[in-house]
């Protein structure tokens, strides 16, 4: 297990929607094993396979206060999400020193294949559904800064990169 280096915008990659897993394989513990190791040493609350360069449909999540409670998802899909919204500032390692308000849904239930194999659905609340729903954007090739209006997706898309 390592922590991968992450892809940084306008990397291409970012922009593609990702494979789907047809089926948990060692490989793909080992993919989610290094996912946890990244998203520890950012530190955060999620992480999305192509944000280290893995083109599938994997993530995980752990937005617990005591940390190694995070869930591994493939193919990850939200099948009912609420009505009532939540406002959070979100961030992506993509995009480095900026981040924005995002309002999502408060609660989602999501469908996923798990560590086994087997298809589950889990209901998610508060900053745990809101990372789950930030990551799957990014497996459908798409940032938190694509919910913004466009001048201010271009300013912290510019504000990013002359941070670094």
């Amino acid at each position: 297990m390592t922590a991968r280096p992450i892809l940084l915008w306008p990397d291409r990659r970012l922009r593609k929607p990702a494979a789907p897993v047809e089926a948990i394989t060692d490989e793909v513990r080992a993919v989610w094993d290094d996912m946890i190791d990244t998203m520890e040493a950012m530190p955060g609350v999620g992480l999305a396979a192509p944000q280290i360069g893995v083109m599938l449909r994997l993530a995980v999540v752990d937005a617990s206060s005591e940390r190694g409670q995070a869930v591994r998802m493939a193919n990850p899909q939200v099948i009912h999400a609420s009505g009532q919204g939540r406002e959070h500032e979100e961030a992506s390692p993509c995009l480095p020193g900026v981040s924005a308000k995002i309002t999502r849904p408060r609660a989602v239930t999501v469908q996923f294949m798990d560590e086994t194999g087997a298809t589950v659905e889990r209901d998610f609340v508060h900053l745990w559904a809101t990372s789950v729903q930030h990551q799957i954007d990014h497996l459908g090739g798409r940032l938190y800064v694509d919910r913004l209006s466009r001048t201010k997706r271009d300013m912290l898309i510019r504000k990013s990169g002359k941070m670094r």
